[in-house]
C-alpha cells in the first residue's frame, strides 16, 4: 500500500509540473491554486483550474469521489440473445460517460444481496432487467431512495421506481395485423407467462388484433410458455397436432420463435409455406434464423442507453418526468410471413 501511494504522489507532483510549465507558471503559483490558497490572481486561478481538470489531476483528499464512478446491471441471466442486446447499451451509453459497469444475475445472488453489493462498492446505482422485485426489496429502495432502474420488469413497480420497456401491447397488435393482412385468419400464439408485465402486453396486443378483424379469440390456438426455446418447442408442438391447427403462429420472443421454426420442421411443415411465423424481439438471430423472421423490433441499444441515462440522472437527483418510459417498436418483414397455402377444398 505504501509503494502504491508513493507512486500516486509521485505522478501527482509530475503532473503539477507538466501544468506549470504548460501555463508558464512557478510550481508555487500552481500549488497555491491546487490549495486554494487566496493570494492568486483571477485569471491566473482559472486557467490552472481549466488545466487542472483537462489533465485530470485530483487534489489531496479528493481521490475517492475522482475515481471511475460505477454502476451495476443485473439480469436473470446471461444467456439469451435479449440479455446480450441490452447490456451492450448499457455498456456503450455507460463508456461515453466515463462509467465503469458491473455485470451479474440473480441466479446465485438476490436482488437483496446486489442492493448491498452497490453500497458496497460505492456504485452510482442499480439496473435490474427482467426480475421479480419483493414487496422488502421495493421498500428499501423507496425508502432510502437508492437510485435504482428498472428495463421490463416482471411486475409493476411501486411508485418512485423508474421502469423502461416498449410498446409491447402496439407491437403485438401490428404483428398480427400483419398476419391478418396476409390472409390469416387461424393465427396461434406462443405467449409469455401471464405474470410477465410485457409477456401480459403482447398478449392483450394479439388479442385486440383479432377482435379489431372481427375474428373471436380461441384459447386453443394460445400456449404461455417462459421466453424459451424448449418450451416454445413443445408448446408448438401441441398447437400443431390440433384438430385445426393454424397457419401462422405468433411467438412472444425470438427464442420461441425459433422453437416454432423447428416445432414446424419437425411436423415437415415448411415456413412460410405452410405456416408462416411471426416474432417479438428482433435480437440477432432474427436475421440469422433459417428462413429470417419477421419480427417486432425492440430498440434494445436505446433500451440500455435510456436505462443509463435515467439512472445516471437519478443519481444526480433529477428523477425522470414520468416513472414509466416507453420506447417504440418497430415492425420488420423477412421472408418467414407469407400469404397462407391455399388448400383443395
Amino acid at each position: 500500500m505504501t509503494v502504491r501511494d508513493g507512486g500516486y504522489a509521485n505522478a501527482q507532483y509530475g503532473l503539477l509540473t507538466a501544468i506549470a510549465a504548460e501555463a508558464g507558471l512557478s510550481l508555487s503559483t500552481v500549488s497555491k491554486v491546487v490549495h486554494r490558497r487566496p493570494d492568486v490572481g483571477a485569471r491566473t486561478r482559472e486557467r490552472v483550474e481549466e488545466l487542472l481538470t483537462r489533465h485530470g489531476y485530483v487534489r489531496p483528499g479528493e481521490r475517492r469521489s475522482a475515481a471511475p464512478s460505477q454502476i451495476i446491471a443485473v439480469f436473470r441471466d446471461l444467456a439469451g440473445p435479449y440479455t446480450l442486446e441490452v447490456v451492450r447499451g448499457i455498456v456503450n451509453a455507460a463508456d461515453e460517460r466515463g462509467v465503469d459497469v458491473v455485470t451479474g444475475t440473480t441466479g446465485h445472488r438476490s436482488i437483496a444481496q446486489w442492493l448491498a453489493e452497490c453500497a458496497a462498492l460505492d456504485a452510482t446505482g442499480l439496473i435490474i432487467v427482467i426480475s421479480m422485485l419483493s414487496e422488502d426489496d421495493q421498500r428499501r429502495i423507496v425508502e432510502q431512495r437508492l437510485p435504482v432502474v428498472l428495463v421490463d420488469p416482471l411486475s409493476a413497480p411501486r411508485h418512485g421506481i423508474p421502469s423502461i420497456g416498449v410498446t409491447n401491447r402496439s407491437g403485438a397488435e401490428d404483428a398480427v395485423r400483419h398476419l391478418l393482412g396476409l390472409g390469416h385468419v387461424r393465427i396461434g400464439m406462443v405467449a409469455g407467462r401471464s405474470h410477465s408485465l410485457a409477456g401480459a402486453a403482447r398478449l392483450h396486443g394479439y388479442r385486440a388484433a383479432l377482435e379489431e378483424a372481427g375474428i373471436a379469440y380461441d384459447p386453443a390456438l394460445v400456449r404461455s410458455t417462459d421466453f424459451d426455446f424448449e418450451e416454445a418447442l413443445r408448446a408448438c408442438r401441441q398447437l400443431l397436432r390440433g384438430d385445426d391447427p393454424p397457419t401462422a403462429v405468433f411467438a412472444a420472443s425470438d427464442a420461441q420463435a425459433l422453437g416454432v421454426l423447428e416445432a414446424a420442421r419437425q411436423h415437415g411443415l415448411g415456413v412460410p409455406d405452410d405456416l408462416a411465423v411471426m416474432s417479438f424481439d428482433d435480437t440477432l438471430v432474427a436475421a440469422m434464423s433459417c428462413p429470417p423472421l419477421s419480427a417486432v423490433r425492440q430498440p434494445f441499444e436505446e433500451l440500455g442507453r435510456e436505462a443509463t441515462r435515467v439512472l445516471v440522472d437519478l443519481a444526480a437527483g433529477r428523477p425522470p418526468a414520468s416513472p414509466r418510459i416507453e420506447l417504440a417498436t418497430e415492425l420488420v418483414l423477412r421472408t418467414s410471413t407469407s400469404v397462407p397455402r391455399v388448400t383443395a377444398g
